[in-house]
């Protein structure tokens, strides 16, 4: 089989999974019903991944490879930005990722944990890519801060991602939980935290 009739089908696959996980939680997603979604069998899925793991990991691949892409808009087309442009843009790159910040606050650690090595490899170099091209833009654009701040800066953005899915899409089961508990909420959309969040970090 060539190269190309494998990528197609690596990519069939991962589209249906992604179509599943608009509506249905990580844990409720099968290899069964991603091969139910495409044109091949499920038990022809096992000749490009291994896992259910292994699938959502190609997605967050994906997902971070479409954020470059977006990163780099902003270095080719930008030549001198403030910090509240830059946090506008970048906050915006972010919402548009809403897969890339789902999958990395809710389900890192099982799709690590259960893909092969080479596959984790893979996934690594795209996620070193996104470490990378932040950086890039981070000192294109400020270079009159100090390389060990724009290094922090990058550092610290990334572990701020982590947190912004679960904070700004919270279900009505938890907002019931938490007005009976008597925690206080304060409705932030995925813009508004990444946005202030990148402020604080550049500040």
């Amino acid at each position: 089989m060539s190269k190309e009739i494998v990528d197609m089908r690596k990519e069939e696959i991962i589209n249906a999974c992604e179509k599943l996980y608009e509506n249905n939680s990580f844990k409720d997603i099968t290899i069964k019903s991603i091969g139910e979604k495409t044109t091949f069998s499920r038990t022809s899925i096992y000749n490009y991944f291994q896992t259910k793991e292994e699938i959502f990991l190609a997605l967050l691949k994906r997902e971070y490879e479409r954020w470059i892409e977006d990163l780099n808009v902003i270095y080719e087309q930008n030549q001198e930005m403030t910090k509240e442009v830059f946090a506008d843009k970048l906050a915006n790159t972010v919402t548009k990722r809403k897969n890339l910040l789902k999958l990395l606050s809710m389900n890192m650690y099982d799709m690590e944990e259960n893909s092969r090595m080479e596959e984790l490899i893979d996934f690594k170099k795209a996620y070193g890519d996104a470490i990378k091209t932040l950086k890039k833009c981070v000192d294109k654009f400020f270079e009159k801060i100090s390389e060990e701040e724009r290094e922090e800066f990058v550092c610290l953005f990334f572990p701020l991602m982590y947190g912004i899915y679960p904070y700004a899409e919270v279900t009505e089961r938890q907002l019931q939980a938490m007005k009976i508990s008597d925690v206080p909420y304060k409705a932030l959309s995925i813009y508004d935290i990444a946005y202030k969040g990148i402020i604080r970090l550049l500040n």
